[in-house]
């Protein structure tokens, strides 16, 4: 059942956080709803710019409409990740998404906030929720790169006027976290300071966390004794994921981990069998791999086990 990202933050506040996962094709999508129906947790299905391009965006939606039948006890949000304004009005139209996000966090404030503002009117109109993001993460993300000595944590006070100003249903904050696989060097921890001025100002608001993979080093190690070359990454700390949630984090952004996992996968089995060439095998090894990933990060972010109690309070006994 698809519903929006403001109906799942109503009952995750200060409790747990929701997962919000990339899809690009088929077998992210089963390993994604196995995953959340095994470990009984709802979720956000997150679509790039670069998702909707890489086959075909109706393509994707089919996926996740055939998803949602074979899996009617799932409870999710379809939500558009990093989408500029011209996508997140294509989005708002196509009547299938739930929400979008508006990242106009490259622009001064003012622009910021006409942009976003005028994204949310559109969207509150057919009832969908808005994302907009203040600050700016370092890395890189598809076609969204930010050298770290641009990338700038979130004002606390700017959070409050700008919430106030456009009528955001949540924010991504940037508060340590960085995009892809290369985050952080050493050891680093969230600002959870600045979290805390965030919440004093916003009670109750939902906050994003965005680039919040953890980059197992497992993974990491298994990928090159298979042939790759991914050297000096660093994730979040995965035990940081439910006190960020008690200081109202409500929707943790986990997309590099998943690609890790696809390629740790498919290294090894063509490392393993190379006169293989049907990639169905190490397909349907990656739904499980995937499904396997994903309740263990739902049980870490407190959504697991949430689903039924969810599902009352949607009025859906």
């Amino acid at each position: 059942m698809i519903v929006t990202t403001a109906q799942l933050f109503k009952h995750a506040y200060g409790k747990y956080a929701v997962g919000a996962y990339n899809i690009n094709n088929a077998e992210q999508a089963m390993g994604l709803f196995k995953g959340c129906i095994s470990s009984k947790a709802p979720f956000i299905i997150q679509i790039s710019k670069g998702a909707r391009k890489y086959t075909d965006k109706k393509m994707l939606e089919a996926i996740i409409r055939s998803a949602d039948e074979i899996f009617p006890e799932a409870i999710f949000a379809v939500h558009l990740d990093h989408g500029d304004e011209e996508t997140c009005y294509d989005c708002i139209n196509s009547g299938f998404y739930s929400s979008v996000m508006i990242d106009a966090s490259h622009e001064s404030f003012a622009e910021n906030v006409a942009i976003s503002k005028r994204v949310v009117d559109a969207a509150h109109k057919k009832g969908i929720s808005v994302e907009a993001e203040l600050g700016k993460l370092g890395g890189v993300e598809e076609d969204i790169k930010v050298e770290e000595g641009h990338a700038c944590l979130t004002d606390p006070a700017e959070a409050a006027a700008f919430v106030q100003q456009t009528g955001c249903d949540s924010l991504a904050c940037a508060i340590g976290t960085s995009h892809g696989a290369f985050k952080f060097k050493g050891k680093q921890s969230l600002h959870f300071d600045v979290l805390q001025k965030i919440k004093n100002l916003l009670p109750n608001y939902p906050l994003v966390m965005h680039g919040s993979s953890s980059v197992p080093q497992d993974e990491v190690a298994r990928i090159n004794a298979a042939g790759g070359t991914i050297a000096g990454s660093m994730g979040v700390d995965v035990n940081e994921y439910l006190p960020a949630a008690k200081l109202g984090v409500t929707k943790i952004n986990i997309d590099t981990d998943g690609r890790l996992v696809w390629t740790r996968v498919h290294r090894e089995f063509f490392r393993d069998k190379p006169a293989e060439f049907d990639f169905r095998p190490p397909g349907k090894i990656f739904i499980e791999e995937y499904a396997k990933f994903i309740a263990s990060r739902n049980v870490l972010l407190g959504s697991a086990n949430q689903l039924d109690d969810l599902r009352k309070s949607l009025g859906n006994k």
